[in-house]
């Protein structure tokens, strides 16, 4: 009825908070696994910061009014970071997203940062909670696998994941297997409700593609048409990105070039058959951090001056507290699960920075984040570039500055530095009118008596820069790492772009000392970037030092614009 809303509850009706707020500051728990696996003692990043937990979504989403109004006590109770795991579709300005609006105030009183890039990769310029004043989370995976192998009655194998993982299932015994897509239809190709009607699965193994419903609602079709087992297969821009999810029947997830590999299987024979085998929890799986298909891609939609995201944190597969019986399929009476997602990064990076803010009180937001990005890990566990979900190597609007290296967060030797002012400079020179401006500032801030900056001026750890003529920036750095201290310049240059850095050589006599260098951009004639028009470099100031050595990168993302 009109006028009669649902009564406000503060329980976690889903699992989602609980499982971010846990991952963020959980305490130690021993023994913690979901239906067996990934045992071990589970452990929060920040496990002994204090929680102040602030509920903006139901089971309808998540109203403006609430997300405004949960920021703003978390201002007013006074705390120090702020996790973000929501995310909304990417728009073209800060100053219409509440998110924005809300943490702009947030920063403005001190308070950290942490938000999900949101889960709409691959495709580009889908980032979200882009804002400069927020650490932008995108999602990697571990080096530990929920494994499955599939194997086929040719020999050959393909191996997936999954949390359920039965004991009693015959996994010595080969099963038929059938490709219900194999028809051209693309309900049965995905095994949505009905679509497996009259075709006969019972006591088969069933191969569905991933899409239109979830996975584990994908198992239930599959079970109820009488399927003995299910295969889930990536779609192609997923790749190789596979998932552990707590199938309602023997399952695995494989990649796309296994589930064309099995497809093939199917075709060639009259009689194909699989077995599915249940391999348990696998550590040291390689290459890890690997960048998810879901994670949300730049360029920065609103502000292409800004590389987004800002950086990676494990986001796939990620065991943590977990309410009883909740959500479309429960695990019964389990307090932990495992899920993914970009929500599921966020956390990580929260808990690191309370970490940080509590080794450096007096560190501002921006000095936090810059100590996050300018010490991030670029090679994965083989010592090479981290790749993606195309096992090709991962480009800057995946990675951001890297994977977040935490030990080396909290002692970077340079930072970066921000204030709110200089947000204030950066939205006028985006080209915001007054009213736009206070929209987020929230006080009488008026561009014509700020002086405004480039986009690339912001004092930003990293470097976007769109190339068509020549352009200069200049950064500050300052010194928080040995009071007598040398820094040195080293370049790898994008391709087609010509970077020169003066000073190429920084000398510091003391703790906190600020040194501003400038940096000049200009196309090479041979330049282009290639077909997409983007290239990628990376500046680090290296110190000299013998007791401690110190890199402070910065990425370099280039795309040229020929119109200019």
């Amino acid at each position: 009825m009109l006028g009669i809303s649902m009564p406000a509850t503060p329980s976690d009706e889903d699992g989602h908070g609980t499982h971010t707020a846990s991952t963020a500051a959980g305490a130690f728990v021993e023994g913690a696994n979901v239906l067996g696996n990934a045992n071990g003692t589970a452990v929060g990043m920040a496990p002994f910061a204090h929680l102040a937990i602030y509920k903006v979504c139901g089971q309808s989403g998540c109203a403006n009014t609430d997300l405004l109004a949960g920021i703003e006590s978390a201002i007013q109770d006074g705390v120090d970071v702020m996790s973000i795991s929501i995310g909304s579709p990417a728009l073209p300005n800060f100053y219409t997203r509440v998110i924005d609006i809300g943490t702009f105030k947030a920063m403005q009183k001190g308070i950290f940062i942490s938000c999900s890039a949101g889960n709409n990769g691959p495709s580009f310029s889908t980032v979200s909670n882009s804002a400069p004043w927020c650490l932008t989370v995108g999602a990697s995976t571990m080096d530990r696998s929920i494994r499955t192998t599939v194997m086929l009655g040719n020999g050959e194998f393909c191996n997936g994941e999954s949390l359920f993982q039965p004991k009693d299932f015959q996994s010595n015994k080969p099963l038929p297997i059938i490709f219900p897509g194999a028809n051209g239809d693309a309900n049965t190709t995905a095994c949505i409700n009905g679509s497996l009607d009259g075709i006969d699965v019972k006591g088969k193994a069933v191969l569905c593609e991933r899409g239109r419903i979830g996975d584990i609602a994908k198992g239930l079709v599959v079970k109820n048409a009488g399927g003995s087992a299910m295969i889930v297969m990536n779609r192609e821009y997923e790749g190789f990105s596979i998932i552990a999810a707590a199938h309602v029947l023997p399952a695995s997830h494989v990649s796309f070039s296994d589930g064309s590999k099995i497809k093939t299987y199917i075709n060639s024979t009259l009689s194909p058959t699989a077995m599915i085998l249940f391999r348990g929890t696998i550590l040291g799986t390689s290459p890890s951090p690997m960048v998810i298909s879901f994670s949300s891609r730049g360029p920065n939609l609103p502000s292409p001056g800004i590389l987004k995201p800002d950086v990676l944190g494990p986001g796939v597969n990620v065991l943590a507290g977990w309410p009883q019986n909740v959500g479309s399929f429960p695990i019964l009476g389990s307090t932990f699960n495992i899920i993914s997602g970009t929500s599921m990064s966020c956390p990580h990076l929260s808990g690191i920075a309370a970490l940080i803010k509590s080794s450096h009180p007096d560190w501002s937001p921006a000095a936090i984040k810059s100590a996050i990005m300018t010490t991030a890990d670029v090679l994965d566990n083989r010592g090479k570039q981290i790749v993606d979900e195309r096992l090709t190597p991962a480009d800057l609007f995946a990675t951001g500055a890297g994977h977040v290296n935490p030990s080396r967060a909290n002692d970077p030797g340079l930072i970066y530095d921000l204030t709110p002012d200089d947000y204030l400079a950066y939205l006028c020179g985006l080209g915001y009118t007054d009213n736009q401006v206070r929209m987020l500032a929230g006080s009488n801030a008026s561009c014509s008596i700020i002086t405004s900056i480039r986009e690339g001026e912001l004092n930003y750890p990293s470097f976007s820069v769109t190339l068509g003529p020549s352009q200069t920036f200049n950064r500050t750095v300052t010194n928080v790492g040995n009071a007598m201290s040398a820094y040195t310049v080293e370049i790898i240059k994008p391709q087609g772009v010509d970077v020169s850095v003066k000073p190429d050589a920084l000398h510091f006599s003391s703790m906190n000392e600020k040194l501003t260098y400038s940096v000049t951009f200009s196309p090479l004639e041979s330049g282009s970037g290639g077909s997409i028009g983007f290239a990628e470099g990376s500046l680090k100031w290296v110190s000299s030092s013998s007791s401690t050595k110190y890199e402070v990168r910065s990425p370099i993302s280039v795309t040229f614009d020929n119109s200019k």
